[in-house]
């Protein structure tokens, strides 16, 4: 059975009769509903443009807007003063009581802002990678040491406390020092970092 409702346009004849096509008035220009595929629409003049807020200083003959004061740009990597520089140095030391990162982050942030900081924060860097070295080394001597009864164990125990002892003493007198306003130079340490 045919549906009395059917139309070339829509052959089941669902929803009702189909309105016909917009046409626009003799003389008008049809809307436009959007970019036509594969182009772009030249903006007109008048017409608000939307998209991206655009921040910043004002361009182009814009004004700026009511109250706008213009930001300076921070200077990245401004040098340090003389107590900054003497602080982060200090610290690069005191931070190597903990492991080799803090006096790296504090060596590769800050080594272009302060001559101290760069020069102390590699002497710091190299006895830190020195005490790292000698963590490894335990490692592997202290599975040998295991192998010998009774005397390997205390000689393990004897190198285990002589490292965390040179972990935590050396790095605080070298932040003291330096924080009391000269330089220090670890007694040993593998100066890899020039």
């Amino acid at each position: 059975m045919s549906d009395p409702n059917a139309t070339p346009e829509n052959p089941s004849g669902a929803g009702g009769p189909t309105p016909p096509p917009y046409t626009p008035p003799a003389g008008q220009v049809p809307p436009d509903f959007g970019t036509p595929a594969g182009g772009s629409v030249p903006p007109q003049s008048g017409a608000p443009q939307y998209g991206a807020p655009q921040y910043g200083a004002p361009t182009g003959g814009q004004t700026p807007p009511p109250g706008y004061t213009p930001q300076p740009a921070a200077a990245p990597g401004a040098p340090f003063s003389q107590s900054d520089d003497k602080l982060w140095a200090s610290l690069a030391h005191f931070g190597g009581v903990l492991s080799f990162v803090p006096p790296l982050i504090i060596w590769l942030v800050a080594k272009d802002r302060g001559p101290l900081t760069n020069q102390e924060g590699k002497e710091s860097l190299n006895y830190q990678i020195t005490i790292a070295i000698a963590w490894v080394a335990y490692s592997i001597l202290a599975i040998i040491l295991g192998l010998i009864p009774i005397v390997g164990p205390i000689l393990a125990l004897i190198l285990v406390l002589a490292i965390w002892a040179a972990q935590i003493v050396f790095p605080i007198i070298g932040g003291v020092k330096v924080n009391g306003g000269g330089t220090y130079r670890y007694p040993f340490a593998l100066r890899l970092i020039k």
